[in-house]
């Protein structure tokens, strides 16, 4: 991109300004590294954030559809599961430890209580982490497909 840029400019005559300024703007700047996951985590674009990453529960758009990126190549297979395991792991096992010594509720409620927050938690937390993951993967520049 950068070789194209500099070809413009320095090939082009005084009178290709617009053309020269259209090869500016066609290079994208690629956003931080903290805004790039910021918008994972909201589940909105890498490159523009006003489109949105994930088109249904889980599945990656194969395009921005603000502003054109390409998707749907990123496949971020296992590591949003395990990241929303951490997280709800790491949220339920002290809720469940600190209501056993404050509380001490019968195990008929500790063994419906907990598993369902368990649930509710992981569906709302895996598509933030899926989001977060795909971002990640965009602004590294992995696809999913490499050893």
């Amino acid at each position: 991109m950068a070789a194209t840029l500099l070809r413009a400019l320095f090939a082009a005559p005084a009178c290709a300004y617009s053309s020269v300024m259209e090869t500016i703007e066609a290079v994208a700047v690629k956003p931080s590294l903290s805004r790039t996951l910021w918008r994972g985590l909201l589940r909105s674009c890498p490159q523009c954030g006003g489109g949105r990453t994930l088109h249904s529960y889980l599945k990656v758009k194969p395009a921005c559809s603000e502003c054109g990126e390409a998707l749907g190549h990123i496949r971020a297979d296992d590591f949003p599961p395990y990241l929303t395991i951490i997280i709800v792991g790491h949220i339920i096992v002290p809720l469940l430890l600190l209501s056993e010594r404050t509380f001490s509720p019968p195990t008929w409620v500790q063994m419906t209580v907990w598993p369902l927050a368990s649930l509710a938690l992981l569906l709302m937390v895996l598509p933030v982490c899926k989001g977060f993951c795909v971002n990640l993967m965009w602004h590294l520049g992995l696809k999913g497909d490499e050893r």
